[in-house]
């Protein structure tokens, strides 16, 4: 009976805060209705984004690296088991995490709700090495998942995490894009996490001119990659030779300042995409471009001995690529130009995250909070286009001993349609057990 009380508890919470996102709805209204079938998204270059894996992290952020004097190696990971029941539906592809924008988009489309599942696809592995250079200490990380996503998704498959080298003020390689702030994600155990979050582990060229724990200045140049939704066109001859290019890289920067536990931190990123019409005709050509962009506003703050309130407001347009959960970049949209009749159009987007941990002491920790990502659709998608998804959680994670964790998390999702009136709430209940592992060589 309690389980049940704290469940109806937790879904009255999660219901009472859906009205919030009405305020910023202000989608245009249409009156066609279409059939409900699953729209194709072409994609392009498009690089899903890749999120970030909750870890039980200190309240306050990593210490930096110790300076060595001699190299040093570490090998490091963690085994972990996900079992849960979700007592909705969502695409069979991403049965164990919850994405607003894979709910379904009409009625049982992908079956009965109810679902068990299992999987250890969080499990980890890396390693790490430190050596002492004349030009400074040279850090290399090379980490490793579990979790299949693109062409592997819904698999237990070897995924990069991060690979890349570090000396001096440069980096480079795959990790964190700057454009983002791995500290906002929650003290949580679902694997997905918030959706309105800015969260993208991209190759890039990086410099740090300031980079001491919460002071930070750095600027990147990113690979480019972007994704276009030409579902309700993409029957009509003149789209036949259109392709995407990405003639420069993205470009982000960051800029942090704080003390030990708050912090604020102001990040944004810069996009150029283009597409090229290979079979123009003697009336139309297709050719153009666009920009992308996006501004990122995200804080810690510490309250407390140990407790962290941990947020992030940001907007852009075109720059869904970087987001934790989002669909395209790009979509289609009619002109004025009869020799052009068709261009794309970046989709502005709004997102934001407020989460709570609480380490009521050694043993015992919480988090709770909510997400959400709200898009402003163009008027050529189709009424079925996602338009806004919702994400809440709340969560009595137990440290019994050191590097072992379990717990268990209630989640909620909800996705909304863009003008056929369509939405959809998730429930899903997961308990997860973690088991640290670290062995270090050499070293001063």
């Amino acid at each position: 009976m309690r389980v049940a009380s704290v469940l109806c508890a937790l879904t009255a919470f999660m219901s009472s805060i859906q009205g919030f996102a009405q305020v910023i709805d202000r989608q245009p209204q249409q009156q066609e209705t279409l059939q409900p079938d699953r729209a194709a998204l072409q994609p392009t270059i498009a690089l899903a984004a890749e999120n970030a894996l909750p870890q039980d992290a200190p309240p306050t952020p990593p210490p930096p690296e110790p300076k060595v004097t001699k190299p040093e190696f570490d090998i490091y990971g963690f085994a972990m088991l996900d079992m849960g029941y979700d007592f909705g539906q969502i695409d069979p592809d991403w049965f164990d995490v919850e994405r607003p924008t894979k709910l379904p988009a009409f009625a049982n489309e992908f079956g009965h709700n109810g679902n068990f599942y299992a999987g250890v696809r969080q499990s980890r592995f890396g390693v790490k090495s430190l050596v002492p250079t004349k030009l400074g200490q040279l850090k290399t990380v090379l980490e490793f998942e579990f979790f299949g996503v693109g062409v592997d998704a819904g698999q237990t498959t070897i995924r990069l995490r991060h690979a890349y080298g570090e000396l001096g003020q440069f980096l480079a390689g795959q990790t964190w894009s700057p454009y983002m702030d791995p500290d906002v994600f929650p003290n949580s155990v679902e694997y997905w996490g918030p959706n309105g979050m800015v969260f993208f582990r991209n190759v890039q060229f990086r410099w740090q001119p300031i980079n001491n724990e919460n002071h930070q200045v750095m600027i990147a140049l990113e690979r480019p990659g972007a994704s276009a939704d030409v579902s309700s066109v993409q029957n009509l001859y003149i789209l036949q030779g259109v392709q995407f290019r990405f003639p420069a890289p993205d470009v982000s920067a960051r800029v942090r300042y704080g003390g030990k536990r708050t912090y604020l931190q102001v990040s944004g990123i810069y996009r150029y995409i283009r597409w090229d019409d290979n079979a123009p005709t003697a009336l139309t050509n297709l050719s153009g471009h666009t920009n992308g962009w996006g501004v990122n506003i995200s804080s810690n703050v510490g309250i407390a001995a140990k407790d962290t309130l941990k947020m992030s407001i940001k907007y852009g347009k075109g720059d869904e690529n970087y987001m934790n959960d989002a669909p395209v970049d790009i979509a289609p949209t009619f002109t004025t130009n009869i020799h052009r009749p068709l261009t794309g159009e970046p989709l502005p987007n709004f997102g934001i995250v407020a989460f709570y941990d609480r380490y009521w002491n050694t043993k015992w920790s919480s988090s709770v909070g909510f997400s959400l990502l709200n898009m402003t659709n163009a008027t050529l998608q189709l009424p079925n286009s996602f338009r806004r998804g919702m994400y809440g959680l709340a969560n009595l994670l137990y440290y019994p001993v050191d590097n072992v964790m379990a717990g268990g998390e209630f989640i909620w999702g909800r996705r909304d349609n863009f003008t056929d009136h369509w939405s959809y709430n998730d429930y899903r209940i997961q308990f997860s057990f973690r088991y640290n592992f670290e062995f270090k060589l050499g070293g001063s």
